[in-house]
């Protein structure tokens, strides 16, 4: 899928640019103060995980995606995680746009 591809690339650069957020509690931080935009949740986590992050951003107005591994999202940024957020709304926009 090359708009899989295209959003990894994307995830890598947004890193880059120092517009990513990662861990657990950083990014349940952000999302508690709506200081973020998009929320990445690895699709191989905790089923509990999953279920926070889908309740808490439902309730936050934040969109979230699930379609990806925690090595794909590891291996996009550099570092292993299983939860990232964007904090930057116009890399936000470009990843909702890639995901539809």
């Amino acid at each position: 899928m090359k708009n899989k591809q295209k959003v990894l690339q994307l995830l890598g650069l947004a890193r880059r640019a120092g517009k990513l957020t990662t861990g657990d509690e950083n990014v349940l931080k952000k999302v508690r103060t709506q200081k973020t935009y998009f929320v990445f949740v690895a699709s191989d986590c905790s089923e509990a995980t999953l279920k926070k992050y889908t309740d808490k951003c439902q309730s936050y107005h934040i969109t979230m995606n699930s379609s990806f591994t925690q090595v794909e999202l590891s291996n996009a940024i550099g570092i292993q995680r299983k939860i990232v957020s964007v904090d930057d709304s116009g890399f936000s926009r470009k990843f909702t746009l890639l995901l539809e």
